[in-house]
């Protein structure tokens, strides 16, 4: 019998998991800018020297590094809408998990939005989409503001 365990080892799996590509959000540091594979792995990130340095520097100079997380959701989240949806009313949670799938996207908590909802009433009040309000959530609408397409 050989050290190959086959398909059921744990670093089988662990090298599954790894080819898959994105991992959960949930055990994402953005500050750090490190993926981890579960949630010990979280645990031990949270704990090690490195992350807190980053959560000093960090929180030196918090508003900038939320403006600027911010600004990247933004232009992320915007690029998204009007790349694969132009000016066609859509849902913001169908927008945002297209946009999520990108691999270098910014997480929403690490700006200054707490939830999807705030993002896009802040949309609306800055004039870029229209917005709805229903049952099944928020729908967006964008205002194209092109000179060569009105």
């Amino acid at each position: 019998m050989g050290k190959d365990g086959g398909f059921l080892t744990p670093k089988a799996i662990g090298n599954r998991i790894k080819a898959k590509g994105l991992q959960k959000l949930r055990w994402y540091c953005q500050s750090c800018e490190k993926q981890c594979r579960d949630e010990n792995g979280f645990k031990c990130h949270i704990q090690s020297e490195s992350h807190q340095r980053q959560l000093i520097l960090v929180g030196e100079n918090s508003g900038k590094y939320i403006a600027n997380y911010s600004n990247e959701f933004h232009s992320g989240f915007f690029s998204t809408l009007r790349r694969s949806f132009g000016t066609k009313r859509v849902l913001a949670n169908t927008v945002y998990c297209e946009y999520i799938k990108e691999r270098d996207h910014i997480h929403m908590n690490a700006t200054r939005w707490v939830a999807l909802a705030g993002y896009v009433r802040w949309l609306g009040s800055q004039g870029l989409c229209e917005i709805e309000q229903t049952e099944r959530g928020w729908y967006v609408t964008l205002i194209d503001k092109d000179p060569d397409t009105v």
